[in-house]
């Protein structure tokens, strides 16, 4: 029908109140206009008015959306209506970069994000054997089950979560067969196919049903609050880079670090959190006062999930702040065209990335996004 609505229920951190608020948010498809009622006072928040920067696509349990500057966390759906059309067919499923193809995160994850599926959680992680040995428990009679152990631990590798309609399946399809060359050619376009070497090394893995999709993303983002895996982070000789939230809703992190390994720099550790507001002010500390967009950086910095990375030296050396170009992308496209912020910059503060400014300061950022990831 015309006035056919959806329903959220959505959390707010006030910071000025210390408290974490919650609303029922309305959706209209047919307009896309919004209406927001504060459940614990049980009053109109918001009267129903055209919000066309929220899209459908954009309503999902464990999603972060902005509303009049306001940034709002999706909790739950507000009624079986709603979760039913909505809920029933999204699942999450595992996506598994090998050691093999992490060099070419950049353009899997344009893969994933171009197929409709949304990266939800993203971590760069060392495996241990034993963790090896629980995730390929299923293989563990295979003539080849000693060297896939080796294999898989031979280096990082980079694990997301990603949510979508059919995720198992769509994922699964995108990953191809375990041995390309011995199947169809319709499956010739498949990430192993494109970028696998044969055998073991073939590039990614995704479940192959829900049940197992479940099993694999606990050992990956443990529920329990624990941190799974250990991170690839070797906090030496790096600088911080953090691609920014306006850049990651865009769709641009696949094509951002694209950027950067092309240009000889390295990634040897990347995460995927949302910073809390009092976290956003303590990183941006060194800013207050200083830059008139302050205040304006820490709502960015806090307006969605970022994507954080551990950036080690290119070879030949170059320095990677200068590769970032300056903070205004106007100015950078007119004098360092080349430069990420002048390719994916929109304005000072919606700048694609923040980077360590004095090289000293390498280490301390890197560090403290390690506290600041939201469990």
């Amino acid at each position: 029908s015309q006035d056919e609505r959806y329903a959220f229920i959505a959390e707010w951190y006030d910071p000025s109140a210390s408290l974490l608020r919650r609303y029922e948010l309305l959706y209209y498809p047919k307009d896309g206009s919004i209406e927001m009622y504060d459940v614990k006072n049980r009053r109109t928040f918001l009267k129903r008015t055209p919000y066309k920067s929220l899209h459908l696509e954009d309503l999902y349990v464990g999603s972060k959306i902005t509303i009049f500057s306001r940034h709002l966390s999706i909790v739950d759906y507000g009624n079986p209506y709603t979760s039913r059309k909505l809920g029933s067919r999204k699942e999450r499923t595992l996506a598994l970069i090998k050691p093999d193809a992490v060099r070419r995160i950049g353009e899997l994850i344009d893969i994933i994000i171009n197929s409709g599926l949304t990266i939800t959680k993203a971590k760069m992680m060392l495996l241990s054997r034993k963790e090896a040995a629980d995730f390929y428990v299923d293989h563990r009679a295979k003539p080849f089950y000693q060297e896939l152990l080796q294999f898989i631990t031979s280096g990082p590798v980079l694990a997301m979560e990603v949510l979508g309609d059919d995720a198992v399946s769509k994922w699964k399809a995108i990953v191809g067969p375990a041995n390309p060359a011995a199947t169809e050619t319709d499956t010739l376009d498949s990430i192993r196919d494109n970028f696998g070497h044969g055998g073991l090394r073939n590039a990614a893995h995704g479940p192959d049903s829900v049940a197992s999709a479940a099993k694999e993303l606990e050992l990956f983002f443990p529920s329990s609050g624990g941190h799974g895996p250990a991170s690839s982070a070797t906090f030496t000789n790096c600088t911080c880079c953090i691609i920014k939230p306006h850049a990651v809703n865009e769709g641009l992190a696949g094509k951002i670090i694209k950027a950067i390994l092309m240009e000889g720099f390295q990634i040897s550790a990347l995460q995927m959190f949302n910073v809390e507001r009092p976290n956003a002010e303590e990183f941006y500390e060194i800013y207050k006062g200083v830059v008139p967009e302050y205040l304006e950086m820490v709502s960015e910095l806090c307006s969605g999930p970022c994507i954080a990375m551990e950036i080690t030296p290119s070879d030949p050396p170059k320095v990677f702040r200068d590769f970032c170009g300056p903070s205004d992308p106007e100015l950078a496209r007119l004098l360092r065209p080349g430069t990420l912020r002048a390719l994916f910059g929109k304005d000072k503060v919606q700048n694609a990335v923040h980077c360590t400014d004095l090289p000293e300061d390498g280490l301390l950022e890197v560090r403290p996004t390690r506290q600041y990831h939201k469990k």
